[in-house]
């Protein structure tokens, strides 16, 4: 299992939902398999107390299954609930986009750029879990241009089913649409083209349809 350090503050709960939500994301828990309260409280060094409450909060998600008596499980891919979760972020990010339009300025414009630029060395060199985070850091930078870093806060929880499909896509199909996708939704926001930003936005939130179709072949076991 990826294990990270503790933050400050953050509580034995939070770190076992963080990490617990990042080995799902990772498939270090793969769809479908068992996961024992006592094993992952070792794991991390907590009491089973905080992995209990952190497992019932992602069974609210969908993303555990909770089986009383017998354990718990982490789900298996629902394209329900992943087409659900895309929807959202859909209609969040596409109005993000056209707000970061109007508030992105030098500052901001330089750290989508780098990042872009870190996305291409990666690509290039293919490390897909580093791609990922950034992919996910781009996404998360367009929000705090918008000042709105807590709807995407509050959309992450949400997220999970679709980073999770993400997630496999980058790991077994090298998807370079991607990375230009991201390259061209920078520079429609450095034109402040909101309507142009607005369109990329919605085709590259679309791109995980064609993904599931190559996952489902690949990893049968792995879907409902």
């Amino acid at each position: 299992m990826r294990l990270t350090e503790r933050l400050p503050r953050e509580t034995g709960r939070d770190y076992a939902l963080r990490t617990i939500r990042d080995n799902i994301i990772h498939l270090e828990l793969t769809p479908g398999s068992m996961v024992s309260e006592n094993e992952l409280a070792a794991e991390m060094g907590l009491s089973r107390t905080p992995v209990r409450e952190a497992l019932i909060e992602l069974s609210k998600a969908r993303i555990v299954e909770i089986y009383p008596q017998k354990g718990s499980a982490v789900s298996l891919i629902d394209v329900a609930l992943v087409e659900e979760s895309r929807f959202m972020r859909k209609v969040l990010e596409c109005a993000v986009v056209e707000l970061a339009c109007e508030k992105i300025d030098g500052e901001g414009l330089r750290r989508l750029r780098e990042n872009v630029q870190l996305q291409n060395f990666y690509l290039e060199n293919y490390f897909s879990e580093t791609l990922m985070e950034l992919d996910n850091q781009f996404h998360k930078t367009l929000f705090e241009i918008a000042e709105k870093p807590q709807v995407y806060a509050l959309m992450d929880n949400m997220a999970i089913h679709f980073d999770r499909v993400r997630n496999l896509a980058l790991s077994s199909v090298k998807n370079v649409r991607i990375v230009r996708d991201h390259e061209d939704i920078t520079d429609a926001l450095a034109a402040r083209d909101a309507a142009k930003a607005r369109a990329l936005t919605a085709e590259h939130l679309d791109r995980y349809k064609i993904d599931v179709k190559e996952l489902r072949t690949k990893y049968p076991d792995y879907f409902k």
